[in-house]
């Protein structure tokens, strides 16, 4: 009997590799991860576009990866800051930068505090093709919840969709000390790259912006002394 195929390789997370359904076939392909079914997709999608407070443009809020590498057209982006949300290393990482048997760890939001970030507008007409390709690498894995939130910007306050940490999910890592968070990014590595990686491009946008984060400035030391020893 022949062997099964090989699934095909997990690339690098780009417009190219969501519209051609590559990256998605990748995640699909992995064993040991809790997907969401197309049909579960499109019916979080649509429930998130009916959700829509206003008629107003729809912005989308990065405070992680989205920050540095967007991957979706979008027509202006602004500094902003979610309160009432923090940004914490809290959703298991089983795929791309980790494996099912070496997971990282994943940023989400989580209740408490404030959050720097970056609001990405999408150009009226467009929200729903745009939409798709950020469900597309941030729904397919079951652990976030599509949220609307209340941005403040210096141009005043606006409505605008991110994604938070679902509770209810096996992936929350709900009381991991930073020790033993740093030590998950520190081991896990994936078929795009280092878990450490992920956490250093994401400081890195904040340090260009100059924004700060003590939360995952505590994450970025720990992980640096591991490093280094």
């Amino acid at each position: 009997m022949d062997d099964a195929p090989a699934p095909p390789p997990l690339r690098t997370i780009s417009r190219e590799t969501l519209r051609d359904g590559s990256l998605m076939a990748a995640v699909r392909a992995t064993p040991g991860l809790i997907l969401r079914s197309e049909a579960e997709m499109q019916a979080t999608l649509d429930d998130a576009l009916a959700a829509r407070p206003s008629s107003a443009p729809v912005w989308v809020f990065g405070y992680g990866s989205l920050m540095w590498n967007p991957s979706f057209h979008f027509a202006e982006r602004r500094r902003a800051t979610l309160h009432g949300w923090q940004r914490r290393f809290c959703l298991w990482l089983r795929a791309g930068r980790g494996t099912v048997e070496q997971p990282g760890l994943m940023l989400a939001l989580d209740r408490g505090g404030s959050t720097h970030g970056v609001a990405f507008r999408l150009e009226e007409g467009t929200e729903r093709e745009e939409l798709g390709l950020v469900w597309m690498r941030e729904m397919v894995v079951v652990g976030y919840l599509a949220t609307w939130v209340t941005l403040e910007t210096e141009e005043g306050p606006m409505a605008a969709i991110t994604f938070t940490a679902d509770h209810a999910q096996a992936a929350y890592a709900a009381e991991l000390s930073d020790e033993e968070s740093a030590a998950c990014i520190a081991a896990a590595h994936g078929p795009i790259g280092s878990n450490a990686e992920y956490l250093a491009q994401t400081a890195g946008q904040l340090d260009e912006m100059g924004l700060h984060d003590e939360g995952l400035e505590r994450i970025r030391r720990l992980v640096a002394e591991r490093s280094a020893a």
